[in-house]
């Protein structure tokens, strides 16, 4: 068995291990990266990037049927080809792990393949597909991700029973879909595959969808979704699933028991961190419930280890975990660094889109923040009226004496790319007058992010908002 000695090892090449690994190399460190399976983790392979492949078709579809004939662009015979889509989806995947790899080879970092063990807080064991393999390192970042949550009901091992991976190659569209959790991936694999002609129902234990987010865009957000077809059923609980031609899910509310079938069951419940099998049991790891414990240095308990990214919870998003890498690489390599959770950017891709950065409405109310709420809506933006795409609007949430800007959240067309100017006026402590009075182009999306800072200061300009009690 050879034995190789490296700076640092990284078990586990997501978007936290590989952005880790880049970054100690960056640093001169000398680094060996560990990956079972493909570089780029879920987030390249089976989760963002894929779906907002697949997203994207479906929006163009959606555009030809509904929007193009207003817009002057007839396209009568529109149809959905599955296979392109795919092809689409995996070429648009395959390019991004080939230019990683090309990145870590050009950067000098060590790639294993195989799966990594702990034998000792610095010692891990790599069993690949031919040979079995030690490395010894005086630091280690685990980065070994999450894996989506089971759903404990009758029936839920049945075939078509399907995690996100699952939904992602199909054989076809649906005739019908049931999706099981109204978060981030429910609503997103709601609004793509309703955007293909699928009959969708989604069913939601708690009253609201996508919490988390603005409770009041949350709310918009779900009445657009009901426009467009989707079954939202909320206070739900799911009962059984029944071995059925289509699928039968069971489940009851205030009313009583109902049933909705479906070719295919989309389990949505979140997802869990994955430490079983790294061996970190022997090591005396502290644990957080189910994921790893670690101070804002991404240190564990246990000197010269270190975890980033869903293996330690809290934000489980791909930016978070390749911000988290940074840090750990840092730290590792005797530099200076911290995380800094204020500013971090949530994205979901529903159709519209819903963006959020900072403190909603009812944050600031709990931690007993004086606020003022500046809002402007899409359909008072001519960029935006352009092409046909008016519903939402974007919210900022600014302090009532300083005008600076705690939060800000955007329903509507492009939201997850508006949210990059809230994410810096966060993180920097810009107050509203000063995103007012930015000069913004015209006409551009970003111009309702100006507005909406206006309205902050009672300045804005192209909207007459009629306030409570005005």
């Amino acid at each position: 068995m050879t034995m190789e000695t490296f700076d640092l090892a990284i078990l586990g090449g997501g978007p936290g291990g590989y952005v880790a690994a880049l970054h100690a190399a960056q640093l001169g460190a000398r680094v060996v990266l560990i990956e079972k399976a493909r570089v780029g983790g879920t987030c390249l392979n089976v989760g963002c990037i894929p779906t907002k492949a697949l997203h994207a078709s479906a929006e163009f579809y959606r555009d030809a049927r509904v929007k193009s004939a207003a817009l002057g662009v007839d396209i009568p015979n529109a149809v959905v080809n599955w296979a392109q889509m795919q092809k689409h989806k995996q070429d648009t995947v395959d390019q991004l792990v080939r230019g990683v790899e090309q990145l870590l080879s050009a950067k000098k970092v060590t790639l294993w393949r195989g799966e990594g063990r702990f034998l000792s807080p610095h010692r891990l064991q790599v069993v690949g597909a031919s040979e079995t393999r030690q490395v010894e390192a005086p630091r280690i970042i685990i980065a070994t991700g999450a894996a989506s949550a089971a759903l404990p009901v009758p029936g839920a091992n049945f075939s078509g029973v399907i995690t996100s991976t699952e939904a992602l190659s199909l054989e076809r569209v649906p005739e019908k879909l049931v999706i099981v959790g109204a978060g981030v991936i429910g609503i997103e694999f709601a609004s793509l595959y309703r955007a293909l002609g699928a009959q969708v129902t989604v069913l939601e234990m708690l009253p609201r969808i996508l919490v988390g987010t603005d409770e009041e865009l949350a709310r918009r957000l779900l009445q657009l979704l009901r426009r467009a077809g989707i079954d939202i059923q909320l206070n739900v609980q799911v009962l059984a699933i029944e071995e059925s031609q289509p699928l039968t899910v069971r489940y009851s509310d205030a009313k009583g028991e109902h049933t909705a079938p479906g070719d295919y069951v989309l389990v949505a419940t979140g997802r869990v961190p994955v430490t079983r099998g790294t061996g970190i049991d022997t090591l005396g790891i502290a644990m957080n419930r189910r994921a790893i414990a670690v101070n804002e240095r991404m240190e564990t308990n246990v000197e010269g280890v270190y975890a980033i990214g869903d293996v330690i919870g809290g934000w489980m998003l791909a930016h978070v975990a390749s911000a988290e890498g940074k840090v750990a690489a840092e730290n590792a390599l005797g530099k200076a660094g911290a995380i800094d959770y204020r500013a971090v950017p949530n994205c979901v891709y529903s159709m519209p889109e819903l963006a959020s950065v900072g403190m909603t409405e009812a944050d600031a109310r709990a931690a007993q923040i004086p606020i003022k709420v500046g809002k402007f809506p899409f359909s008072a933006n001519a960029r935006a009226l352009s092409f046909r795409e008016t519903d939402g609007l974007v919210k900022i949430v600014a302090h009532a004496e300083t005008d600076v800007i705690l939060g800000m959240h955007i329903l509507g067309p492009r939201a997850t790319d508006l949210i990059a100017e809230g994410a810096l006026a966060v993180q920097a402590g810009v107050n509203a007058r000063e995103v007012g009075h930015l000069i913004h182009a015209h006409p551009t999306l970003p111009e309702a992010v100006m507005e909406a800072a206006l309205d902050v200061t009672g300045e804005m300009i192209h909207y007459q908002r009629v306030r409570v009690g005005a």
